[in-house]
């Protein structure tokens, strides 16, 4: 195995896109733990250290939607009750004044899985190719093998070593080394949704049991603008008592956002744990209601 000793630099050109998400990741952890006192826009920009203008213009082109209704459609207790009653999302955005979308996009993806003696190998023979990588919802690193993705994880710039620790762990017989070449035009791919078409549909390699695969074959099911409870995802995959095991491999997806492990819920709806952090698995469900309020 082969383990770069330092992962990729961002450059300070690059670094702009990084610190948008760092202040509407700071606005979304304001709007979430205060919620119930509906804070202002004044209030928010002056919490972020920004005018209430350049708040509105930088959140709005980020999310496709103001503030306001980023606080309407996904605060916590308005996010419980109405997936507590198995709205879609999509239904929350019409309730929060939307006209609706145009036409429904999602990530298109064709996948398989490995065999079970490629995963009891851990990765033994396998090359992956890695990169950090500007995204709505920080950095992603991105892994690649030939065969197509691999592995999707964030992190906050300065914590790059600790996420690829992580993603490596999950495969320590596979040679990995950083090849930003090979993993941009999945990042392209990934995060652009002119770029998500059914006729071009994304490579994806699922690398765990035969348990895991299941559920995160379960997980591509959910469309966009949906959540699901754990315990929906255990009777799909015919295990219906299976709810806690059925959490602990949503929890261990290795292919976050494309396989949307975000868009489960507990059985009350509740916005439960996300590998890499509540905060971001909000974020993600509030990009993709501002992607299907704007279409």
């Amino acid at each position: 195995m082969t383990i770069a000793t330092q992962p990729h630099t961002i450059l300070l050109d690059e670094a702009k896109p990084g610190h948008e998400y760092d202040v509407v990741r700071r606005v979304i952890e304001d709007i979430s733990e205060n919620y119930r006192d509906q804070p202002s826009l004044e209030e928010l920009a002056a919490n972020a250290g920004m005018s209430p203008t350049a708040l509105q213009k930088l959140f709005t082109r980020w999310a496709g939607l103001s503030p306001k209704g980023f606080l309407q459609a996904v605060t916590l207790d308005h996010a419980r009750r109405l997936l507590a009653s198995d709205l879609p999302l999509l239904e929350t955005a019409y309730e929060v004044g939307y006209s609706g979308p145009g036409r429904l996009h999602d990530l298109f993806v064709t996948h398989e899985a490995m065999s079970p003696g490629e995963f009891k190998a851990r990765g033994g023979g396998l090359s992956m190719r890695y990169g950090f990588h500007i995204c709505p919802f920080g950095l992603a690193l991105v892994m690649v093998t030939d065969r197509g993705l691999a592995g999707l994880a964030f992190c906050d710039p300065g914590s790059e070593r600790e996420a690829l620790a992580d993603m490596q762990g999950r495969w320590p017989n596979a040679h990995h080394f950083e090849d930003m070449g090979a993993t941009a035009p999945y990042a392209a791919r990934i995060f652009d949704p002119a770029n998500w078409r059914s006729d071009q549909p994304l490579r994806v390699v699922l690398i765990g049991t035969d348990f895991q695969v299941s559920v995160w074959n379960a997980l591509l099911k959910i469309p966009m603008g949906k959540a699901v409870a754990y315990s929906d995802i255990a009777s799909d995959i015919g295990r219906p008592k299976a709810s806690r095991a059925v959490g602990a491999a949503v929890g261990a997806n290795p292919v976050s956002f494309v396989v949307p492990c975000h868009r489960a819920v507990g059985k009350s709806g509740a916005l439960t744990g996300y590998h890499w952090g509540l905060t971001r698995k909000r974020a993600i469900l509030g990009w993709e209601a501002g992607q299907l309020a704007t279409r």
